[in-house]
C-alpha cells in the first residue's frame, strides 16, 4: 500500500512516525529518493528534465537534523532548528523550475536555511550565492555544502534584505522567506530581463510571485497562495501588518472571495483537487469549496495557518457546514474527510494535534462543531480540510473558529513574546 504524503504529515504532527532506524543501504536511499521525485515532483507537475535530474541528484537527508531524516523523502516541511524549516521538495522544484537557471548564470538565494535549495540549484547554474541571517544555520549549511562537494555555492551570514551587492548583478534570484514587500536592494541587483521568485505578503497570508525585470521595473505574475517563514532582520522591522496570536482567526471560511490574481480562495493555500463553486443551497452566502477524488489515498485538501499563543488561548471552538456525496475511506480507515488542526511551538516543532469529522457516505448540508484544547507551547496552528485520502466528493462552507482565553495562574505574566 502506498504511503501518501498527507498521512505521513498526520503521523509526523501526531508524533507517531516510526523511530529513526540505522542508516539505510545506499540502494534503499536511492530508491526512496527516486520514489519521492516520481510521485511528489514529476507526479505533481514538474516538467523540466534539468530540474528533475537535480532533484534526483540532491541527497535531501543530508540537509536536515538526524532525528528528522526518517522523513527526508516525503513531501513535507521539516524543522531544522532556530524556528526555521526545510521546504517540501515540490516547493523547491517548483520555484527552481519557474526561475529556470541556466548553466552560464549567477543565482542569488535569500534564506539558505539547511542549504538544500542551494544544492538543487548548484548543477543548474554557474554560481550560486546564498545568504542566511541565522548564524548557526548559515554555518551548518556552509559546512554541509562543503562536505558534499558543492564547489560553486558561495555562502554568507547576513541580512538577505540587503542582497549581495558585491556580486551583482544576478541573472536569477530566489527568496525562500517572506517579506511584506520585495526589498528594493534585490530589484537593483537583478539584471535586466532577469527573474525573481518570492513569497510576498502578511505573516500567514502570502502569494508566491514570479517577477521579470523590464526597463528597470518588476513585472509580476502571481503563481499561487503559499506560506513561508517570515523574512527577518530589516524586513521584519519594516513589517506593517503583524497578527495578534492572542486572537486567532480563520480567513475566507465562507469561500466568497477568490483572488483575481491566482484564482484561489482567500486565506487558503496548498489547495489540491478542489474548486470554489456556486451552490444554490449554500448555507453561508453563495459559494462553497468542493473537493473531489477518485484515487484512494490521494490528498484532496486545503490548508490555512494562523498565529496562536497557547499561554493566552486555552481552547478553540470550531463550526462548519459540510455535505458529502459517495464518500468512502481511502487506503486506511483514518483517510476520511475531517477538520484537522496541528499546533507548532516557537521553533515550528509539532506540539499537538486534534481533529473532528470522519464523514462518509452521502448526506446534505449539516452543521458540525468541535472544540480543541490548545497546548500552552503553541505559537502557530495549521488547519486542513478536505477528503484527506478519501474518495468521493465533499463540500465545506462557513468554516469559523473562536478562541477561549486561558485563565491566568497566580503570578503569571501576560504573554508578550512576539510571533516569529
Amino acid at each position: 500500500m502506498r504511503r501518501r504524503v498527507w498521512l505521513v504529515l498526520l503521523l509526523f504532527v501526531a508524533g507517531l512516525a516510526r523511530p529513526a532506524a540505522a542508516a539505510a543501504p545506499t540502494d534503499a536511499i536511492t530508491a526512496a529518493l527516486n520514489r519521492m521525485v516520481d510521485e511528489e515532483v514529476v507526479g505533481a507537475g514538474i516538467k523540466s528534465p534539468r530540474v528533475i535530474a537535480a532533484m534526483r541528484a540532491t541527497p535531501r537527508q543530508e540537509f536536515m537534523p538526524a532525528k528528522e531524516r526518517r522523513n527526508a523523502f516525503f513531501d513535507m516541511a521539516l524543522p531544522i532548528g532556530h524556528g526555521q524549516s526545510i521546504s517540501p521538495p515540490f516547493v523547491v522544484a517548483f520555484m527552481t523550475e519557474k526561475i529556470d537557471p541556466l548553466p552560464d548564470e549567477k543565482v542569488l538565494e535569500i534564506g539558505t536555511g539547511s542549504g538544500y535549495q542551494a544544492a538543487v540549484l548548484s548543477p543548474l547554474a554557474r554560481d550560486v550565492y546564498t545568504i542566511e541571517i541565522v548564524e548557526p544555520l548559515g554555518k551548518t549549511a556552509a559546512a554541509t555544502l562543503e562536505r558534499l562537494g558543492y564547489k560553486n555555492v558561495h555562502t554568507r551570514v547576513g541580512d538577505g534584505y540587503l542582497g549581495w551587492p558585491e556580486e551583482a548583478p544576478f541573472d536569477k534570484i530566489i527568496v525562500t522567506c517572506s517579506p511584506e514587500k520585495v526589498p528594493q536592494a534585490l530589484v537593483d541587483q537583478l539584471r535586466e530581463g532577469g527573474r525573481l521568485i518570492v513569497p510576498v505578503g502578511e505573516r500567514f497570508q502570502q502569494t508566491l510571485y514570479l517577477f521579470t525585470k523590464k526597463q528597470g521595473k518588476l513585472v509580476a505574475q502571481a503563481l499561487e497562495p503559499t506560506m513561508f517563514v517570515p523574512m527577518t532582520g530589516e524586513a521584519e522591522r519594516l513589517r506593517v501588518v503583524k497578527p495578534d496570536p492572542t486572537k486567532p482567526v480563520l480567513t475566507g471560511g465562507s469561500f466568497e472571495r477568490v483572488s483575481s490574481e491566482t484564482g484561489f480562495p482567500e486565506g487558503w493555500y496548498y489547495i489540491r483537487h478542489a474548486e470554489v463553486e456556486a451552490d444554490p443551497m449554500a448555507p453561508d452566502e453563495k459559494q462553497v469549496i468542493t473537493f473531489t477524488n477518485d484515487v484512494p489515498g490521494r490528498s484532496a485538501r486545503a490548508l490555512q495557518a494562523f498565529g496562536i499563543d497557547g499561554r493566552a488561548v486555552s481552547k478553540l471552538d470550531v463550526a462548519l457546514w459540510v455535505k458529502a456525496r459517495h464518500v468512502k475511506a481511502g487506503d486506511s480507515p483514518d483517510q476520511v474527510p475531517q477538520f484537522f488542526i496541528s499546533f507548532f511551538d516557537d521553533n515550528r516543532a509539532p506540539c499537538g494535534q486534534s481533529a473532528f469529522g470522519g464523514w462518509t457516505g452521502t448526506f446534505s448540508w449539516r452543521r458540525e462543531q468541535g472544540s480543541f484544547k490548545v497546548p500552552p507551547k503553541a505559537r502557530m496552528a495549521i488547519v486542513w480540510i478536505g477528503l484527506l485520502g478519501a474518495t468521493g466528493e465533499v463540500s465545506f462552507d462557513g468554516v469559523s473558529l473562536s478562541g477561549e482565553a486561558a485563565r491566568p495562574s497566580a503570578g503569571s505574566a501576560k504573554p508578550t513574546a512576539p510571533l516569529r
